[in-house]
């Protein structure tokens, strides 16, 4: 294994590691501050939430993600990047703040106003960590990053938010657990990644800065509104207590995806950045995770999106009953996300750093369209709508990285194939497990005779068969945990030794 590769590995490791230590902390605390504050007030910081996602790619602008792409880097790269962040993220921030009543005016929710004005100033935070995390993730210090994450988290919703829920601050404690995560992030990560603050607005490697900042800007926008038309028209359509049950359930999940992502994606970036010119190891690590994606993830999701019922009643109690169903329908279409978010790098890696916005503009029409017409019809409807959405821009964005690599979808038929066997075995364990407990009312009984059988049926089969795992996926497994050699039997550990993608084969999807 080249030192690139292994300082690969080890990044993914870390990042690993800290999301699971962050999924943790952020499971108990979202449980805390559901059952304490309930779906309205939920639905009323969604808006704020909303609005503030969108203000933030402004604020950014992309300038920083320039620092992570350039091969080379120089104190002038670092010191433009840090002035238009700081300039950019202060006007968005008074911008935020002066349209706060005609955003709350918008979502018919006159309480989002004050949430609205005091996130204004996350986009100043956030706009001035920027460099310091981009550089972090340049160097592949995913240990830093994932560290900086954690106390974040702690400080901001640990110690300032739960506190505050239950002293009856309602929306403003969770304000105030953001703010504080964000300050957290500027000021350690400048801490462990001090970098030159002397304003300079213009230097020769300019143009380049901002030509991949706009590339980055335009992308943003065009993810962000895929990723946030449901909220906006149920908070428009609907009300905040439906806003607040779907926006529960989509941040559940999505939290499985965001650890995957969280640990994959900034190293394959990062790393990718590096490997601009040698296509076939980025064809081969790229072929890796989406085999290891179908065989090893889509039956978790498949679990996820079963026991759903029983994990809304068990987590945050009968009053969020009605998120349910909407989590069982995200769970489903989230392999599609990580799919399309391990898809994207490949393509800002091969210089088409406009692919990803041009080829989702379609998609984002089709976005409008269907969400307009069903978002006001329930819940329900949307996260259908949501879905499909994730589908196609895993499909698009997916195949035309295949294309760019000179890959195949067919040779990813085999593993599809033992994905989907692994997904129906854990699907016959939860229905037996529901159907033993089908007399009881008890969610914790039945999620738990449900998790058991559905991990008992795979384990057994790749206990007999280990083979079934596939190249690429045993290959990814040994890879990140070479203690496991022995339980995959010998010949699994061959394949890894003879792993080979003819990424010069003619057949193209």
């Amino acid at each position: 294994m080249s030192d690139l590769s292994r300082s690969g590995v080890v990044a993914v490791k870390w990042s690993a590691v800290s999301s699971l230590a962050r999924f943790v902390l952020q499971l108990g605390a979202q449980i805390i501050l559901a059952r304490t504050l309930g779906p309205e007030i939920f639905g009323t910081f969604a808006i704020g939430m909303v609005v503030l996602t969108f203000a933030t790619f402004f604020s950014g602008f992309g300038f920083s993600w320039s620092l992570l792409q350039r091969t080379t880097l120089t104190d002038e790269d670092v010191r433009f990047a840090w002035t238009w962040q700081l300039v950019i993220g202060l006007a968005t921030m008074a911008a935020v703040y002066w349209l706060a009543p005609s955003l709350a005016a918008y979502f018919r929710e006159p309480k989002a106003q004050v949430v609205i004005e005091w996130l204004s100033v996350a986009c100043l935070l956030s706009a001035a960590a920027a460099p310091a995390t981009y550089l972090l993730q340049r160097d592949l210090n995913f240990r830093a990053g994932g560290l900086i994450q954690i106390a974040s988290y702690l400080a901001g919703y640990v110690i300032v938010g739960v506190p505050m829920a239950i002293s009856g601050w309602g929306a403003l404690s969770l304000v105030a657990a953001w703010l504080v995560q964000a300050m957290v992030v500027l000021v350690v990560s400048y801490m462990l990644k001090p970098h030159a603050i002397r304003p300079l607005f213009w230097y020769a490697g300019a143009s380049s800065a901002v030509g991949t900042g706009k590339a980055v800007f335009l992308t943003n926008i065009v993810n962000w509104m895929l990723n946030n038309l449901d909220r906006i028209l149920i908070g428009r359509l609907l009300n905040a207590q439906a806003l607040g049950l779907y926006n529960v359930a989509y941040n559940l999940a999505t939290t499985p995806n965001n650890l995957l992502l969280g640990a994959l994606q900034p190293a394959f970036l990062a790393a990718g950045a590096r490997l601009q010119t040698e296509r076939d190891r980025l064809a081969r690590a790229y072929f890796g995770m989406l085999a290891s994606i179908f065989v090893l993830v889509l039956p978790v999701f498949v679990f996820l999106a079963l026991v759903s019922s029983d994990l809304v009643q068990l987590l945050y109690g009968a009053k969020w009953s009605d998120a349910g169903p909407v989590l069982s329908i995200l769970f489903l279409s989230m392999p599609a996300y990580v799919i399309w978010g391990l898809s994207t790098p490949v393509l800002w890696n091969t210089g088409r750093k406009y692919y990803e916005f041009l080829l989702q503009l379609p998609i984002l029409a089709v976005g409008i369209l269907a969400f307009y017409g069903f978002a006001g019809q329930g819940i329900k409807l949307a996260a259908y709508v949501a879905a499909l959405l994730l589908l196609l821009r895993a499909v698009v964005v997916g195949t035309t990285a295949f294309r760019v690599l000179k890959l195949s979808w067919i040779k990813l038929l085999p593993d599809i194939g033992r994905g989907l066997l692994l997904s129906g075995l854990c699907a016959i364990g939860v229905e037996s497990g529901k159907a033993m407990l089908h007399h009881y009312d008890l969610p914790v009984l039945s999620l738990a005779a449900s998790t058991v059988l559905a991990l008992s049926l795979p384990i057994v089969l790749l206990m007999i068969r280990p083979q079934l795992l596939g190249t690429q996926s045993t290959t990814m497994v040994l890879r990140f945990f070479p203690g496991l050699a022995f339980a995959l039997d010998k010949s699994a550990s061959e394949m890894q030794q003879t792993s080979r993608i003819d990424s010069t084969s003619k057949t193209r999807f």
